[in-house]
């Protein structure tokens, strides 16, 4: 059983509208998959659901996480458990710096898994891998200092994004659509921030509508989903073949369009 194990996944608006028709994936340690869809065909209503978020109901299925039933916690509790999801329109938080936000993250994550790294971290371990992770994803101390998002230009907030990443070490990383607003210059920073955590220790699903970012961060399995459903299967050729070729040809035959 892979680490995140998805079995016919449906999912539906609070109206009861269905959005997620029945999906099966299954993502490991190590592995980047890409969820390859059309605007409109219920990639991200799917990444949301995965997390756990109160607006989209699961009407059918199973989200496992290492072996645990996760479908009916909270999107707190999911994280804790080492899921992320990087989120295509990153939120504003006043007040808040990136720094105090990330050193709070992290402190909530280490006193919910209770292994013995409950207590705070200490600040010079903070302040140190914090410095690493920043040049590595070149975010300047100054951006580090300003409050979460607010004005942050679309590469700043995808860059910050990374940053979390980078921080929290989550187990398997959700991505949707982190190529949206990046230039050339910051979208190769930002898939390098991807190629370098995604290992042993962690594995990657980014969802996109683009083969683009696809360029720099080369999957191992592509999935293509149309309307509700995964509709093609295969490695990274297939992504090409989308780019070149687009979606028309994978429309599944009698199924009704879904919405985001």
């Amino acid at each position: 059983m892979a680490l995140l194990d998805i079995k016919n996944l449906h999912v539906a608006l609070e109206d009861g509208t269905g959005i997620v028709k029945g999906v099966d994936l299954s993502v490991d340690l190590g592995e980047k998959h890409a969820i390859m869809g059309p605007n409109g065909s219920g990639k991200s209503t799917f990444a949301y659901a995965l997390m756990g978020h109160p607006a989209y109901q699961v009407t059918e299925g199973q989200i496992l996480f290492d072996g645990e039933d996760v479908t009916e916690l909270g999107a707190d509790e999911r994280a804790q458990r080492g899921l992320f999801l990087a989120f295509q329109y990153p939120h504003a938080i006043p007040g808040v710096t990136v720094t105090s936000f990330l050193r709070s993250a992290i402190n909530a994550v280490r006193k919910a898994r209770g292994d013995g790294e409950d207590d705070p971290i200490p600040i010079p371990e903070f302040r140190k891998e914090l410095e690493v992770a920043m040049e590595q994803l070149k975010v300047t101390r100054e951006l580090a200092s300003r409050y979460v998002n607010d004005g942050f230009s679309g590469g700043e907030r995808k860059r910050i994004e990374v940053l979390q990443l980078a921080m929290l070490k989550p187990k398997i990383a959700i991505l949707d659509e982190t190529d949206t607003g990046l230039d050339i210059d910051a979208l190769r920073i930002v898939a390098g921030g991807v190629n370098t955590l995604v290992g042993p220790d962690m594995g990657a699903l980014l969802i996109t509508h683009y083969q683009r970012i696809l360029s720099y961060v080369e999957p191992d399995h592509v999935h293509v989903f149309m309307q509700g459903r995964i509709v093609a299967e295969g490695g990274p050729e297939l992504a090409k073949k989308l780019e070149a070729e687009g979606y028309e040809a994978f429309t599944p035959a009698g199924v009704a369009g879904g919405t985001k």
